[in-house]
């Protein structure tokens, strides 16, 4: 750098004769590195390239006379020289230090500016090379130059009453086994990989000790925070994400599901994962597969409504890392699941409506045997991704098509009006064997205080069809297969890291007209949730 080249001249010099001295917490650290490297600054040559500075203001000449006798000016990076911003004496030693090397003629004042900041420049020094230190230090032995590793555990203790075990168990022995208290948890690592800055490659790993018995880890009352397994750590999702222009988005994963690859349509946050989305049913259920997507969202200024759209793809269930002709990415008998939506809003109210059409198929199978009788029975192919949907509701025969309305608004204040979520679902499906579904719906309603009780506390209340439902089946017409689940949490937030959350629910006919007596659950539980 040239004389001066920071050193903001004509009210920087009155200043560092100034006799008091800054505290060392005064530096602006942020404002020094600016300045730190050639790279970023252009030389000054006229004082015309000063967006800032007039013929009329007072400094004007001596500006003038310093880029014309040293060529040592320079000012910030959008170009302005900023005259009337103040400064502490350790960034105008600082300023003084990143001209020092380019000093071919002192002043006697050059020579006393020295001399006066003298102990400050040392001060500077040693702190530049502490830094240096730290910063090798922590360059060698950080985890990963493109990675950042953020984790969460979460810790369930509770229990399920059954309506009626003992009825249950009468009717189907070992369906309703236990109501005990117990304890579990669930352990996340999301691993955030970037290449270029806008990029990035997500790997979750998970792992969890919700066993085959534990009551949280039923069909009919299985939480949000549930994790089945044996305390095996595993990659459950993976999935790379780049941009493409300024408003699309491209997103191919070999673990991934259709809804990540949407805006997500909801603010209510459950406790039961079948109140998931705006409810995880006909619409959005889903499991792991492989799979690619597209989305796009309009550029416009902070705050305002912008519409968005996706259209994305996914062989449900692992199908698509199948190597059997018939299954694959695209085969005839693959899980497979295309999902398209289209929304218009902000982060205080959004709408939207999904489509999507899932794969599904049966067929009839004909044996005769010696004696020359046929017997036929119906052999499933395909079966569509439905995530918490009851028995009936799930039994296709046909591809499912179906829609879905998702939909938030959130007050300006915290008080006593919550954020209100809600979606509903419609399916339909050609049915061609007695006993398929035809028709299938869903809904939820999710609410949240903000602030409830307590600053940063919050409080939630959902209810709705617990799973997505028949409401035509072919040979049956209208069958009573309707469900209904409520439930209501308190986040206490302890620290910005940790929140325990008390809950309750109560779900009923959980598998609608197949629904076993006795088998409606009450559970009541605490979740303690750590973030790291």
């Amino acid at each position: 750098m040239k004389l001066f080249q920071q050193l903001l001249v004509a009210p920087a010099a009155l200043g560092l004769l100034a006799p008091v001295a800054a505290n060392a917490a005064d530096l602006n650290i942020n404002g020094v590195s600016d300045y730190a490297s050639d790279e970023d600054i252009e030389q000054v040559t006229s004082i015309t390239q000063f967006s800032d500075v007039y013929p009329t203001d007072w400094a004007y000449q001596a500006l003038a006379n310093l880029i014309e006798r040293y060529g040592c000016v320079a000012g910030y990076p959008n170009g302005s020289f900023s005259g009337n911003r103040a400064m502490t004496r350790y960034e105008a030693a600082a300023l003084l230090n990143s001209c020092l090397d380019s000093v071919t003629e002192l002043t006697d004042d050059l020579a006393r500016l020295i001399k006066e900041f003298e102990r400050e420049l040392g001060i500077i020094r040693g702190r530049v090379d502490g830094l240096e230190a730290r910063v090798g230090e922590l360059e060698a032995t950080q985890f990963s130059t493109t990675t950042k590793l953020k984790g969460s555990a979460t810790w369930v203790m509770g229990a399920v009453k059954y309506d009626d075990r003992d009825e249950c168990n009468d009717e189907s022995p070992g369906s309703c086994t236990s109501d005990a208290f117990n304890f579990a948890y669930r352990s996340t690592l999301n691993l955030n990989t970037s290449f270029t800055g806008k990029d990035l490659l997500y790997t979750r790993l998970r792992a969890g000790n919700y066993g085959a018995t534990n009551p949280f880890n039923q069909s009919d009352s299985y939480l949000a925070a549930a994790k089945g397994g044996d305390n095996t750590l595993k990659v459950d999702k993976m999935w790379y994400t780049f941009p493409m222009g300024s408003e699309f988005k491209v997103t191919v994963g070999a673990l991934i599901e259709n809804y990540y690859m949407v805006e997500t349509p909801t603010r209510y946050k459950p406790i039961l994962k079948a109140f998931k989305l705006g409810g995880y049913g006909a619409v959005m259920g889903a499991s792991t597969g492989q799979g690619f997507g597209v989305q796009w969202r309009q550029n416009v200024a902070p705050g305002e409504a912008a519409w968005n759209a996706a259209a994305n793809y996914v062989a449900d269930g692992g199908d698509g890392a199948k190597g059997d002709s018939k299954e694959g990415m695209f085969g005839e008998n693959t899980d497979a699941y295309f999902l398209s939506q289209i929304g218009y809003g902000n982060r205080k109210w959004y709408i939207s409506a999904l489509y999507a059409l899932k794969n599904a198929g049966q067929k009839e199978v004909c044996v005769t045997d010696e004696a020359g009788v046929e017997t036929c029975s119906i052999s499933s192919g395909a079966k569509a991704a439905m995530g918490y949907s009851t028995p009936r509701a799930k039994d296709l025969g046909h591809p499912l098509s179906a829609v879905g309305l998702r939909g938030y608004w959130s007050p300006d204040d915290s008080g006593w009006v919550p954020s209100i979520s809600a979606g509903i679902d419609f399916g339909w499906a050609e049915s061609e064997y007695d006993g398929n579904s035809e028709a299938v719906k869903g809904w939820l309603v999710g609410l949240n205080w903000k602030d409830a009780f307590m600053e940063g506390n919050k409080l939630g209340l959902g209810f709705g069809s617990y799973s997505s439902y028949a409401t035509a089946v072919k040979g049956q017409g209208y069958p009573d297969d309707t469900n209904f689940a409520i439930e209501a949490y308190y986040d206490f937030r302890v620290t910005d890291n940790i929140t325990v959350t008390p809950a309750i629910f109560w779900v009923d006919d959980a598998k609608g007209q197949e629904q076993v007596d006795g088998a409606n659950k009450l559970g009541g539980l605490v979740k303690t949730s750590f973030k790291f």
